[in-house]
């Protein structure tokens, strides 16, 4: 079974649990003409709510790429995450202020061995309802999943809370409604920004993770005539689809024949293993006893002599061009890059007193 099928099933499951468990409730409440557990039926209703949601967005974010969209639809899924993720916080939101208003002007529920026994079946249902889908959410790299899953574990706590109070109300007389509400609902808004953080954060270009990039460097490096990874970038179009690029470092000796074999061993390597449409660019490295291996050679030596340039590439000497150009990343400490350029500058241009020099300040996009 595919990604997005494992995740319509898994929403399709919280509909039917809260659908029959709004329908338990709806009938106990009707039989013991209980008005507070015929509204919580229908608000077991609304829960499904999320879950819906979730199967439109991973249906819509399976349409095919067009003309306007080339990259596809998955970013939807995104879309779906922070609908709910925004439903857990109104939420928390709407118990807070519940709760606050029953500190200052607490009500003495009414409970019925019904009504407690209604919310011990409540918990039981929601807490396995949350664990299997916030479980399938975090295996599926869902979003959605994951914060409808936490909607159905925060409905199971707040009803537990309920429970607690209503025990404690019974035993000793005391309300701890209204505290122990303004509690969990600050737990529930604190986890509702979390969960919204999570996709905008991949709408506005999250960074890749630390592992897949290590990953994909050692892969590539790996390749018979790589002589460095450099310049790798990736963008996220969904959960399945990224698009990335990078460059190569080959010798000068290598044919174009060879490279255009190389690189299109590495993309099909990068789409297969990682799902990856890279784009490979490539850097020739200067070899023999030339003036070009020479001036490599001192101008490498040079910047990566400076304790703030971290990594030093893209070396290029034309003298048809009359240019000179050279690539550096520098450490994040350096704040102003046209100073450290015009340094940088001043100290190759001696090297090459006729020739233009252009030093290229990169930045790493993926650690």
């Amino acid at each position: 079974m595919d990604r997005s099928k494992e995740i319509i099933r898994a929403s399709w499951v919280g509909i039917v649990a809260n659908v029959l468990l709004a329908g338990f409730k709806a009938v106990v409440g009707v039989l013991s003409s209980s008005v507070a557990i015929v509204m919580d039926a229908v608000n077991n209703l609304s829960d499904a709510l999320s879950s819906v949601i979730t199967i439109v967005g991973t249906k819509l974010s399976q349409r095919p790429a067009d003309r306007k969209h080339p990259f596809g639809f998955g970013r939807i899924e995104y879309f779906s995450a922070i609908i709910i993720a925004v439903i857990v916080l109104s939420a928390g939101i709407t118990s807070l202020i519940e709760s606050v208003k029953k500190i200052f002007d607490p009500t003495e529920p009414e409970y019925t061995m019904t009504t407690l026994a209604v919310i011990l079946v409540a918990i039981v249902v929601k807490l396995l309802l949350g664990q299997y889908v916030k479980r399938k959410g975090e295996h599926l790299k869902s979003d959605a999943l994951i914060a409808s899953g936490s909607d159905a574990l925060f409905d199971a706590i707040i009803t537990l809370a309920t429970l607690v109070s209503a025990g404690v109300m019974l035993l000793w007389g005391v309300s701890l409604d209204g505290i122990l509400g303004a509690l969990i609902s600050v737990v529930i808004i604190k986890a509702g920004v979390e969960m919204l953080a999570s996709p905008v954060n991949e709408l506005l270009g999250a960074s890749i993770p630390a592992e897949l990039t290590g990953e994909i460097k050692k892969e590539v490096s790996d390749f018979d005539g790589v002589r460095g990874v450099y310049d790798l970038i990736l963008h996220n179009y969904g959960p399945d689809v990224r698009i990335g690029s990078l460059h190569i470092n080959v010798y000068d000796t290598m044919s174009a024949h060879e490279i255009h074999a190389l690189t299109r061993k590495i993309s099909t390597c990068m789409f297969e293993r990682h799902g990856i449409v890279m784009t490979v660019g490539v850097y020739a490295v200067a070899t023999g006893n030339n003036r070009r291996a020479e001036l490599q050679s001192k101008v490498i030596q040079t910047l990566i002599a400076h304790k703030e340039i971290v990594q030093v590439h893209g070396f290029l000497f034309s003298e048809k061009d009359q240019m000179l150009s050279v690539d550096i990343v520098p450490d994040i400490s350096v704040h102003n890059d046209a100073a450290l350029v015009s340094q940088l500058t001043g100290e190759i241009q001696p090297l090459v007193p006729d020739m233009q020099v252009v030093i290229v300040v990169d930045h790493n996009y993926t650690e």
